[in-house]
């Protein structure tokens, strides 16, 4: 088939817009949007037409940019968390007491999701079921903050400074109370104050953070 032609008779290339195509968007808007799309509708129920639409781009677009829509998900994911990968391993990196450590990294667990509700709630959808997503998301984020953390969670559990559970179950009473930071709808019900402000966001994340850590490491702040 010939080669599309650009308004000057030249040939057009691939995935290049013709002179009245809408301008793309940016790629951290792309993204945005992306991360939008799945957040809401799920991986499966999130189709090539639907993204174009909400992206405002072509229905070729992801294709010719990204490849595909999985390798459209992995960007938008790997987007999302790679300053916040950095910003962990900086905390698993410092010269801190192990109990300083896990309870730092609960503290900046909550944070971010604060700052990402959406992704909080596309990590949640992926940890429940099987698939090459959650095999990317295993290997690439979670095994690699939890390698570091096992010795010093060891240690704590050996000295009776941490109940001794297994490591799903202690993994699991950390992350699910990232509920009580996205679920907002639930949380008025239960009397949280409107409106919810990045402020008192925060705040909850602190709150939150002080009960689970204080309860795995025995302390009781006032």
């Amino acid at each position: 088939m010939a080669a599309a032609e650009s308004n000057t008779g030249e040939p057009r290339g691939p995935g290049r817009p013709g002179a009245s195509a809408r301008p793309v968007p940016r790629e951290t808007e792309i993204l945005r949007r992306g991360m939008e799309t799945f957040a809401e509708l799920g991986y499966e129920r999130t189709t090539a037409r639907e993204l174009a639409k909400r992206l405002g781009v072509s229905h070729n677009f992801i294709h010719d940019r990204f490849g595909s829509k999985a390798n459209f998900w992995r960007a938008v994911v790997d987007a999302l968390l790679a300053d916040d990968q950095l910003e962990r391993r900086e905390l698993l990196d410092a010269d801190i007491d192990d109990a300083e450590m896990i309870r730092a990294v609960i503290v900046h667990f909550y944070q971010s999701a604060v700052e990402a509700p959406l992704l909080a709630r596309l990590l949640a959808d992926e940890f429940g079921r099987e698939s090459e997503r959650l095999d990317y998301l295993y290997d690439r984020y979670v095994a690699p903050t939890l390698e570091p953390l096992v010795p010093a969670v060891e240690r704590l559990m050996a000295a009776g400074r941490m109940p001794t559970v297994p490591l799903d179950v202690l993994f699991f009473a950390v992350i699910s109370p990232v509920a009580g930071l996205v679920q907002l709808p639930l949380a008025h019900r239960l009397g949280r104050p409107q409106p919810v402000t990045t402020d008192s966001q925060a705040r909850t994340a602190r709150d939150l953070a002080n009960l689970v850590a204080g309860g795995l490491l025995g302390e009781h702040p006032h």
